[in-house]
């Protein structure tokens, strides 16, 4: 007869994915604030979906699979599109002119924040329970300690507006996620791609529009490497991983990527960009990641067991 040992804790195929996810999107603020030294927030971001679907596109017809023509289905991918891609995208590009890559990704932390809030609104969906309020508030506390009001008196004007920019690209991100809840019946790579190719369509009228893409220089070695980077591996790589992991996990484990992003991106920016990580910067994203470990609900059930009293047995089992 043997005693029985407790399992050790291993990492599997999610909990690995999700890892790998937080770093390729983590990485995404990092190639961002390489790239907006060079281009406009719409040509730059139009580069980033458009190389994307091209890798995509080309993934369907490696597979042997057809992009579907019903009208119906692409004009609810154009509205993700927008929501998932052109907004928030734009505005990260556009925020990180004047903010560090960490601090985007920081800011960007709060999705599921506005998720909750947002789903709280709609009917016949998740209601706000005392754990989520809590949550909640520690998440707005969080934010509140990335931009007080001594930061706003440094950082000037033009930070400000690049911070409510982030702030407000999450808004959007909150948007999305409820929003393409509805696509239930469409394969999750063709969802993407048809994503991506929407995205790709508004983005060539507006860089027309605005950034006159003619006068622009073609990009350096380093932009391009970026370009490539954040394309295929943060944008075509991440929303297969995404979906995969969505279909085995559920959106819950997903909201936890949402706050690993900023550990990558203020590592890389540090590394790279020789972008400084200050105590406020760490305090707040801890305070934001209590938020959302309330919101999901572990914070409750780790009370709720430690309020259970347990009578360990006297004697060790045995299995023979």
């Amino acid at each position: 007869m043997v005693a029985t040992k407790a399992k050790p804790l291993r990492m599997g195929r999610t909990e690995w994915g999700l890892l790998l996810l937080s770093l390729l999107w983590g990485a995404s603020f990092f190639f961002f604030k390489i790239l907006v030294r060079e281009y406009p927030p719409f040509t730059l971001v139009l580069g980033r979906v458009g190389l994307a679907a091209v890798a995509m596109l080309a993934l369907l017809r490696m597979r042997g699979e057809a992009l579907p023509l019903a009208p119906r289905l692409w004009g609810s991918a154009a509205v993700m599109a927008l929501l998932n891609n052109v907004v928030p995208f734009s505005l990260i590009s556009f925020g990180e002119q004047s903010v560090s890559s960490g601090l985007a990704a920081i800011l960007n932390a709060t999705t599921p924040l506005f998720a909750v809030v947002l789903a709280h609104l709609l009917p016949a969906d998740e209601r706000l329970t005392p754990a989520r309020i809590l949550g909640l508030a520690l998440g707005l506390s969080g934010v509140a300690v990335l931009i007080g009001p001594e930061l706003l008196a440094s950082l000037g004007a033009s930070a400000v507006a690049g911070q409510a920019a982030c702030l407000l690209a999450a808004f959007s991100y909150a948007l999305a996620g409820l929003y393409g809840r509805r696509f239930r019946t469409t394969a999750p790579t063709v969802l993407a791609t048809v994503q991506l190719t929407a995205s790709t369509v508004i983005l060539i009228s507006l860089s027309l529009m605005f950034d006159r893409p003619w006068d622009l220089s073609p990009p350096s070695s380093e932009a391009l490497a970026a370009f490539l980077g954040i394309s295929l591996f943060c944008t075509a790589l991440a929303y297969i991983l995404y979906f995969r992991i969505l279909a085995v996990a559920g959106a819950t484990n997903l909201l936890l990527v949402t706050f690993l992003l900023p550990v990558s991106a203020l590592l890389l920016g540090r590394l790279f960009l020789s972008e400084p990580i200050v105590a406020r910067s760490v305090v707040g994203m801890a305070i934001i990641g209590f938020g959302l470990v309330a919101i999901d609900g572990r914070l409750s059930a780790w009370l709720a067991r430690r309020r259970t009293p347990t009578n360990p047995p006297a004697h060790p089992k045995y299995e023979i």
